[in-house]
């Protein structure tokens, strides 16, 4: 035991540096994996802790005034149900900020569905003003209890009473309204009802929707939402992160351990001398084995335990959502859990890999075999003996032609024997350090594979994180490619005429276009759901989709459609749907497929045209405002707001980029703990290099190579692995980049085609200082072997 741990501390002394990296990038990885477990549970819980305890309605159904929905509750696999609830549309505002809501008059606190206070109080009967608000509401309002609330076009006004959460769909400006619950006093004159629908099993969803729509009667739905819409729009962006981290981490896992499995098999074929003394002097096999296993064992652990201390201390004071990510999961039963299985899961990976390398170093005989007389990769190659001199070109020159710098093969000048005549061989003259870099580098085939293998890796993993960097850039800086072409959405008062709401919106001078709309929520085939029925722009100005995929919509009845609506109906484009409106059928054929950000992609869209000649009673409800180059979205909604006098709520377009802001963040460290992972292979792949050329260091000072040039040759075997690892990644990871987001893009809803690689020019230029760095850390070991002592050299070959 002394002598392993004597050679264990020999070994860490002599590979400081190559330690520290090791340590750190393991630590980076677990702290990774960490704060992706950490996301999933933050995506997921809190969500269904609010369900869980609410008592949630796993079906809302939005109906008209005079549906019977008595019969509802005695439905197959229905358990309870919640209201009806008279509703009415309407618009708040406090503080000059406006919100559209769903007042719902709500006698008595719910028994299915039951709202969370987390501020204020319930509902009083002797205050008929009073009004609970969900809390994302609240919280784009900036609303506390006891805030007054006004309803812009009328002389009401509403307190706030208190703040509760609810697992029903979120509020989001411009789409989804928000939930305010009033007694039944404040809504006086209802649009609608609203009834909630708790299933003995969650997994007939559709089911019992298909039978609810059944019983009232297609003409009686309005709208239809479920528990599983309210929990993905609460998940959202939470679990992209948590994919994201989950996904690199992993990669860079098996990275690091592809790497220490390198690093093992370098340094065993660099102690072969010293392996064999030690089983000399009685270590057994496995005794071998273990120095080897428990040395980077300690290293995986000490930095699974540092990242595990790290994440558990510092991880909830991070600020933004990864920091609330963390609280929230320090709170879940299964946090103790993750916490010791997630680094220990990590540490058995390096682990095995480290162990597949240590047997090796087992096999070691005691006495040192003799080296082979040539190169496993056989010699120079006839290309690399030419461009060293030792065989000339022949080159065809025309006969009263001369080569300047021409000789025969014997050198005096004449062409030598058996040259034919009009034909001179040219010496063309190669720096003998490039030459010999290369078959350094790329003659030990297996070996060098291996070594180019292991460093592509890491730099395919940047480069799939690169491009999902510009990608979110792309989203920002270019929103009209990926389905945003408008920055505002602006909804009038019922009373506003269209005329002159239009003519009010393009008076502003930095309004390019107003596209006037209607947005409908309809009922799908075999009325299991509602998607969102879009007619925007007209055939004389349409509205600019982004499409990914067929044709703009000009004739009647075409329509685009987004990627979650044809997997809802599993429907191509070409083909013809049928949904209803009410109590009206609208059947429309699509002729693309546009890149829908909103609703998870469940939108079918066309003409404002085309929907009213299905149904002429629609009028437009809202604009979508596409806005002048470098203009302030705020400012312009702020402007259109004063001149509409009260009588225009206009809202930015939610833009999903916004919530993937510590996205960046963390496509930062990931990067940053793949260069690390990169750093260590690469060191690795210079200590072999160096340790390899001692044997050739006499030969080549024996052909009159300076120490420069024998300096040159490691540096240039080192960029050529480098170089090779670049163009492998480079290739690799662009279509594999592309791939992952759009595969990402298509489960979401949005649609495949909102991938973006980075430019030409950044990847040349990550391409060139990977190739630089690993050239500049090549040079000092290398010209520090180069000037060894010949006695130092004999004994290295020895």
């Amino acid at each position: 035991m002394r002598a392993t741990l004597r050679w264990a501390h020999s070994d860490l002394r002599t590979h400081r540096g190559e330690a520290l990296f090791l340590v750190l990038a393991t630590a980076g990885i677990v702290a990774s994996l960490l704060l992706a477990t950490a996301l999933f549970g933050y995506a997921t819980n809190p969500w269904q802790r609010v369900f869980t305890q609410a008592r949630g309605a796993h079906v809302w159904l939005h109906t008209d005034r005079a549906a019977d929905t008595g019969e509802l509750a005695a439905l197959d696999g229905v358990q309870s149900v919640a209201g009806p609830y008279p509703t009415a549309a309407t618009t708040v505002a406090v503080r000059g900020t406006r919100a559209s809501v769903e007042l719902r008059g709500t006698a008595e606190r719910p028994d299915v569905g039951r709202p969370l206070l987390t501020a204020g109080h319930w509902l009083d009967a002797d205050d008929p003003d009073g009004v609970v608000l969900e809390t994302r509401l609240a919280r784009a309002l900036l609303a506390q209890p006891g805030d007054t609330l006004t309803l812009p076009g009328t002389p009401r006004t509403l307190t706030v009473l208190g703040i509760a959460d609810s697992p029903e769909r979120r509020y989001r400006p411009g789409e989804q309204p928000g939930l305010v619950w009033a007694p039944p006093a404040a809504v006086p004159d209802p649009g609608g009802q609203v009834i909630g629908l708790r299933l003995a099993d969650p997994g007939e969803t559709d089911y019992a929707v298909q039978r609810a729509v059944t019983v009232l009667g297609a003409g009686a739905i309005g709208q239809v939402s479920t528990w599983e819409q309210a929990r993905a729009e609460a998940q959202g962006d939470n679990r992209l992160l948590a994919q994201v981290l989950g996904l690199f981490g992993l990669g860079a896992l098996l990275a690091a351990g592809l790497a220490v499995h390198g690093a093992i098999g370098t340094r065993i074929r660099g102690h072969l001398r010293d392996i064999s003394v030690l089983k000399a002097i009685g270590f057994t096999p496995g005794q071998v084995v273990r120095v080897f296993l428990l040395q980077h064992l300690a290293y995986a652990l000490l930095g699974a335990v540092a990242a595990a201390a790290t994440v558990q201390a510092l991880g909830s004071r991070v600020p933004g959502r990864l920091g609330d990510a963390v609280g929230v999961w320090q709170g879940l039963p299964g946090h103790t859990v993750a916490l010791f299985v997630v680094p220990a899961c990590a540490v058995l990976f390096i682990g095995a890999t480290t162990g597949l390398a240590a047997w090796r170093a087992g096999r070691v005989p005691p006495v040192p075999l003799p080296r082979p007389a040539g190169a496993q990769g056989g010699g120079l190659s006839v290309a690399a003996r030419r461009a060293l001199g030792l065989r000339m070109f022949r080159v065809p020159v025309g006969a009263r032609g001369r080569v300047r710098g021409a000789r025969g093969s014997d050198g005096a000048g004449a062409p030598g024997a058996g040259v034919s005549p009009g034909v001179r061989e040219l010496e063309v003259r190669v720096p003998p350090a490039l030459v010999l870099g290369w078959h350094r580098a790329f003659a030990r085939r297996p070996r060098s594979l291996a070594t180019v293998a292991r460093l592509t890796l890491p730099l395919l993993l940047i480069v799939v994180a690169m491009s999902a960097w510009t990608t979110i850039d792309r989203f920002h800086s270019r929103p009209e490619q990926i389905g945003l072409p408008a920055a505002l959405t602006v909804r009038a008062d019922t009373d506003a005429g269209e005329r002159g709401t239009r003519a009010l919106l393009e008076r502003d001078p930095r309004v390019a276009a107003a596209y006037p709309g209607v947005e409908v929520a309809a009922l799908v085939p075999g009325q299991t759901a509602t998607i969102a029925l879009r007619g925007l722009g007209t055939r004389e100005d349409p509205y600019p989709y982004a499409l990914a995929e067929g044709r703009r919509a000009h004739g009647p009845d075409e329509a685009v459609a987004g990627q979650g609506l044809l997997d809802l109906l599993e429907v191509e484009v070409g083909d013809w749907v049928r949904m209803t409106v009410g109590d009206r059928p609208q059947i429309l054929h699509i002729v693309g497929r546009s890149i829908e950000p909103e609703n998870a992609g469940r939108v079918i869209s066309t003409s404002l045209d085309t929907l009213q000649e299905n149904d002429p009673r629609l009028r437009p409800t809202l604009y979508q405002l596409r806005l002048a180059a470098g203009a302030d979205p705020d400012e312009v909604a702020g402007r259109l707001a004063d001149a509409g006098h009260g009588r225009l709520d206009v809202h930015a377009v939610a833009n999903p980029a916004d919530g993937l802001s510590p996205l960046r963040a963390v496509v930062l460290g990931l990067i940053a703990v793949l260069a690390l992972v990169g750093l260590i292979e690469l060191l690795t792949a210079i200590g072999g290099t160096v340790r390899e050329s001692e044997r050739d260091l006499l030969a080549l000072k024996a052909i009159g190579l300076s120490p420069r040039q024998i300096t040159g040759i490691t540096v240039t075997a080192t960029g050529c692995t480098a170089l090779a690892a670049v163009l492998l990644a480079t290739a690799l990871g662009l279509p594999l980049a592309h791939w992952l987001i759009d595969a990402q893009g298509a489960s979401s809803g949005i649609g495949a085609g909102i991938a973006q690689v980075p430019s030409p020019a950044l990847l040349v230029l990550v391409g060139a200082a990977a190739v630089l760095g690993a050239a500049a850390l090549a040079a000092v070991p290398s010209a520090r072997a180069a000037r060894r002592r010949l006695a130092d050299t004999l004994s290295a070959v020895a």
